[in-house]
């Protein structure tokens, strides 16, 4: 069976979700992403003992950020699953583009496409 989700959404694959940065999440909307979300493993079971851990404040704080300067919080989540949940990760990936779409195109994006045209 082939799982089927969203095709515009780009996956970075990183060894351990704890690579993931604070900065890394920031860049992607400055790039023009509408949302972020770092999909990482069942909470106590990281493969790296805690890097689950550091990678769900790292979203913590960039929801901060990104409410604070009128992007809004709700553009980047993490998610914990396992390998084993193909079919989860198909239904995460589909609610979070609904979630985006809702949201509409973030403003970092308009205005970059603004100023180039």
């Amino acid at each position: 069976m082939r799982l089927q989700y969203p095709t515009h959404i780009h996956i970075v694959k990183v060894p351990c979700t704890g690579r993931v940065d604070l900065i890394h999440l920031l860049v992607a909307f400055e790039q023009g992403a509408d949302g972020v979300f770092v999909a990482g493993c069942l909470e106590g079971e990281c493969h790296y003992v805690h890097g689950n851990i550091f990678a769900r404040k790292r979203v913590g704080r960039a929801k901060e950020i990104l409410e604070k300067i009128g992007i809004g919080r709700d553009r980047v989540e993490m998610y914990n699953l396992s390998a084993g949940q193909g079919t989860r990760w198909a239904e995460i990936c589909r609610e979070f583009d609904e979630r985006i779409k809702k949201l509409g195109p973030s403003p970092i994006r308009l205005a970059h496409e603004k100023k180039a045209a």
